[in-house]
């Protein structure tokens, strides 16, 4: 079955008013380049009649399968069943991924009708008795497959079975109504969260509560007040908003404020997502439990390359046990300097750790953001990874203007490689509005696949929310949002440069743990010299970012590196907290260094999750691995978008299996030469073009040679020596 659908579908879904099918733009093949989505024409009430049409479509897809008279083959059942739902695919494609970046409330309650309906169009295919018949006979009988069928064949096989096919009936219309309420529950979530972020606004109309914030800042904030109708100045919980002012501001009152407002989103009021929370993560243990496993994350991590809870947590722990003290000593570090420059309270709180880690990394590095910002246009650092992509794989982006976009801030850009074949359309988004959720990420109106002998080649999106330009200033981004491009961008190779037959094994169709290492080797080329110095230049006066500067982007590039690995351990804590809950027993939700004081956080069953409530689980889940001091009225949990709606429920920790993997894997580039085409083929070949065509395991041992250790990451952020 088309994953991509169901992934798709996996929090969201339809509503309003019928339209001529003849009519619609998402009904209708399109006329412009490549096929590229008619933006320019879609509207809101297009949608359900467009959801409507194309899930009919689909089950006649799939009705067509089922009664085929013919004895079972891979053609005929499995390879037909991966493209079955073509058109829903797009239309669901193209949905929820403006749901995320350009929503309103009308869509939303789209959403919310279509929600059942897909559900319903899930378990129509996965609880097919029919149509499982015909994949087992395939299942059991198919000989002289190739490698990327026979891998077809085998998650088409586990899709079925973990998607129900083996229950009873009984447990089937179970199943199906777990289902449904559960991507009703983790939508509503996420429209919580977003609706939670927007409702809060601190407007300052006195200058003199703007002390410590540099001119950027100054003239964002006041940009934002303008556009808000406001007087003064205005800082939201946007990303570039909100960092900045937690790390300049010297208002340590308006830090506390911010802070809190960011931390407690989603808590109380029309908006909270304190029972969704609980109540998502009992769904899950009741689907998981009436699939034959004993949690959630057993179910969940089956199919990802850890394979298992005990892995990850063996996996956390390696990492956390050298990583919490050397953090502890980073604190205990800045508190001294804090105190030296005039701090006096007791201990660092959570509102203080960024201002004054900003003020000690000035000190022991003399490098800030204020002083790298004016080296770092927007502009300058899309044609940098644009350049690299050339230098990398022979990539060239071209803008196109003649091809409509779904807002007028995003570009688009035809993709080819040396050759002059296409490979991809490419759509960036880059700046914050209302109607986008918080963060960065890369996702695809349609993946790549040949049907047919026709190839569709990818249409891969790039969303972020950078501080957009000014007055006279242009869009300016700090080191760490260059950093942030880079990472997306290297999502969106991996979906560029996808190859293959089948929609399902293509492009980022891999293991949740697999999928951040091309994001995550992208990083670095923001910390190389050869690298910076092809693009960071002072959008004024046109000079090369110095030396000196360069060598200490460097230099800091691993300060307070131990902080931070703890505070992304502790995300992949409690989302294990959340999805190892036992209906009849203990659950370890945590296991801090055994070199502490706590050898194991432990808590009950579910029972005792229920009865804690959702804060406090939290808290105890994390309170062994704490590093700063925990505030009571904070919480992860109801703005964590990332387990609770999006999909990486029991696969947080998959960006730090992911990031082990990238610092083995970008030590040959470093011995070999940054641009090295020699490794970049092998890495294109072996690991971006192939999506999961073959085990991934096997795909990066081809790459390297070898399987990585946890030792990696913690030698290249200097936590451990080697």
């Amino acid at each position: 079955m088309n994953k991509r659908i169901l992934a798709a579908a996996g929090a969201f879904l339809c509503l309003l008013s019928s339209c001529n099918d003849n009519m619609n733009p998402l009904l209708t093949d399109s006329t412009l380049p490549y096929g590229a989505p008619q933006f320019d024409k879609i509207k809101t009430e297009h949608y359900l009649p467009a959801f409507e049409q194309a899930i009919t479509e689909a089950k006649a897809e799939i009705d067509a399968i089922v009664n085929n008279p013919d004895a079972p083959t891979f053609e005929n059942t499995i390879a037909a069943l991966d493209e079955a739902g073509s058109r829903l695919n797009d239309v669901a494609s193209i949905f929820y991924n403006l749901m995320e970046a350009d929503t309103n409330d009308q869509m939303q309650a789209v959403a919310e009708k279509v929600s059942p309906m897909m559900t319903e169009y899930s378990m129509y295919v996965s609880l097919n008795e029919p149509l499982f018949a015909r994949v087992k006979a395939v299942h059991e009988s198919a000989e002289g497959l190739e490698q990327d069928q026979a891998r077809l064949l085998e998650k088409t096989w586990k899709s079925f079975v973990r998607g129900g096919a083996n229950l009873g009936a009984e447990d089937k219309e179970t199943y199906s109504k777990l289902s449904e309420q559960l991507s009703l529950l983790t939508l509503q979530y996420g429209k919580n969260v977003l609706a939670a972020t927007n409702a809060f606004t601190m407007n300052i109309t006195d200058e003199a509560d703007l002390e410590g914030l540099p001119a950027f800042v100054r003239e964002a904030a006041a940009e934002t007040a303008k556009s808000k109708e406001m007087e003064g100045w205005a800082f939201d919980l946007s990303a570039p908003s909100y960092g900045a002012f937690m790390k300049y501001s010297t208002r340590r009152d308006l830090r506390q404020k911010m802070w809190m407002a960011y931390n407690t989103r989603a808590t109380e009021g029309e908006n909270s997502n304190i029972d969704l929370c609980r109540q998502i993560a009992e769904l899950r243990l009741k689907i998981a439990n009436i699939l034959g496993y004993e949690t959630y994350a057993d179910y969940a991590l089956e199919e990802r390359m850890a394979k298992n809870p005990q892995a990850v947590n063996e996996f956390i722990q390696k990492l956390l046990a050298p990583s919490l003290p050397a953090a502890k000593a980073e604190v205990k570090d800045l508190y001294e300097y804090a105190r030296s420059n005039g701090f006096e309270d007791t201990e660092i709180q959570p509102w203080d750790f960024g201002f004054w880690s900003e003020k000690l990394m000035d000190a022991r590095y003399s490098i800030n953001d204020e002083q790298l910002k004016p080296y770092f246009r927007l502009e300058n650092c899309i044609d940098a990874a644009f350049g690299m992509a050339g230098k990398l794989y022979g990539l060239t982006f071209e803008e196109r203007k003649d091809i409509p976009v779904y807002h007028p801030d995003v570009k688009v850009y035809d993709v080819k490689d040396a050759s002059g074949r296409h490979m991809a359309l490419f759509y960036a988004d880059f700046f914050p509005r209302a109607s986008k959720r918080g963060g960065a990420w890369m996702t695809e109106f349609r993946g790549q696949s040949i049907v047919n002998g026709v190839e569709k080649r990818p249409f891969i999106s790039l969303v972020t929310n950078f501080t957009k330009p000014t007055g006279d200033k242009p869009s300016l981004l700090t080191h760490d949002e260059l950093t942030t491009l880079l990472h997306e961008f290297g999502h969106s190779l991996h979906g560029i440069l996808a190859e293959g037959r089948y929609s399902s094994l293509t492009g980022t169709n891999v293991s949740r743990d697999f999928v951040e290492l091309p994001s995550q080797i992208m990083e670095n080329w923001a910390f190389e010299p050869e690298f910076l110095d092809t693009f960071a230049r002072h959008f004024e006066t046109g000079e090369a970012l110095p030396d000196t500067l360069v060598g200490k982007i460097v230099a800091a590039k691993n300060y307070h590196a131990a902080y931070a690995q703890v505070r992304q351990l502790q995300f992949g804590i409690l989302d294990m907290a959340w999805h190892t809950l036992k209906a009849d027993g203990a659950s370890m939700i945590g296991e801090p260094s055994r070199t502490t004081s706590s050898a194991t956080d432990r808590l009950n069953d579910l029972k005792t999750m229920q009865k804690l409530g959702t804060i406090a689980f939290e808290k105890e889940a994390l309170k062994g691995s704490n590093v700063i001091p925990s505030i009571p009225q904070a919480c992860i949990s109801t703005s964590f978008s990332h387990i609770f709606s999006g999909g990486y429920s029991a696969g947080y920790y998959s960006y730090k299996w992911s990031e082990v993997l990238e610092a083995d894997a970008f030590s040959l580039f470093k011995e070999k030469g940054i641009f090295n085409t020699e490794v970049s083929h092998s890495f294109r070949d072996n690991i971006l073009s192939k999506g999961c065509s073959e085990d991934e395991g096997v795909l990066y041992r081809r790459f390297r040679g070898h399987d990585p250790e946890p030792e990696a990451l913690l030698e290249k952020l200097g936590i451990v020596k080697d």
